[in-house]
């Protein structure tokens, strides 16, 4: 195991072999992380987690439970697997158009609603 500084281990935790851990990182209490994982700065671990082996935890990721596939790579606060998330924030700055789009499309049924119901009295 190797720790970077201002790591903060809590009682009653089980680290694995060859893991490492950045700056800043903190592990609640009773959490067991496996082997050859990794935990970059900043990233933050639940209480009574249970981290498979192999597991990455990206800069300030917020680990809330267990982590069972081994060699999954986290990001986000919470955290969760790092594809979805790279899909999550390409579709996160298209927001607030979506959000217009949405609005626009709301009003323009209620609009064909209200011909059709006119042409079928």
């Amino acid at each position: 195991m190797k720790l970077d500084n201002l790591v903060q281990i809590a009682h009653n935790c089980v680290v694995g072999e060859n893991t490492v851990m950045s700056a800043q990182v903190g592990v609640a209490g009773s959490t067991k992380i496996g082997r050859w994982c990794m935990m970059a700065g900043q990233v933050g671990v639940a209480g009574h987690a249970v981290i498979a082996d192999r597991t990455t935890g990206a800069a300030k990721a917020g680990i809330a439970g267990s982590i069972i596939k081994e060699g999954t790579t986290v990001l986000g606060i919470p955290a969760f697997d790092a594809r979805r998330f790279a899909r999550s924030q390409a579709v996160f700055r298209n927001l607030p158009q979506m959000s217009q789009d949405v609005e626009a499309l709301k009003k323009e049924i209620a609009q064909l609603k209200e011909q059709l119901n006119l042409k079928t009295e």
